[in-house]
């Protein structure tokens, strides 16, 4: 299983505060709901399409203020998805995020890279969403 982990970013919010956002899916509805076609979203699962490809994920874990696991569900390679909160002081927060996916040696070379450059950018999207 390979590990991709993001650059950290800094929030200056409560780790609280954001851990509530991000730990479930139904609070994510007004950033992504006219990002990604067919969004639907729970507290626990979310589901949606990306270029005609349906995503299915699933909160595996959450553990209060520090991070959740996210799984995908009926999504063709195994992975799991961690966003990891690191409280500095009461309003400066450390966001990082790590996936661990199950790729083949082509799929690992056909798309290694972007999934680096995308989960940089995911985590500057949530960086400049919480401001």
């Amino acid at each position: 299983m390979q590990e991709y982990i993001s650059k950290q970013v800094q929030i200056l919010r409560p780790a609280e505060q954001i851990y509530t956002v991000i730990s479930r899916f139904d609070h994510l509805t007004p950033a992504l709901a006219g990002r990604v076609d067919e969004w639907q979203a729970t507290e626990d699962t979310c589901s949606f399409k990306v270029k005609g490809f349906q995503v299915k994920l699933r909160m595996e874990e959450r553990i209060e203020p520090k991070h959740v696991k996210i799984t995908g569900d009926g999504v063709p390679m195994d992975f799991a998805f961690w966003v990891q909160l690191h409280k500095v002081d009461e309003t400066d927060t450390r966001l990082r995020l790590v996936l661990h996916a199950e790729l083949n040696m082509m799929m690992k070379m056909l798309i290694g890279s972007k999934l680096q450059q995308a989960l940089d950018q995911i985590a500057d999207g949530i960086a400049g969403a919480m401001r």
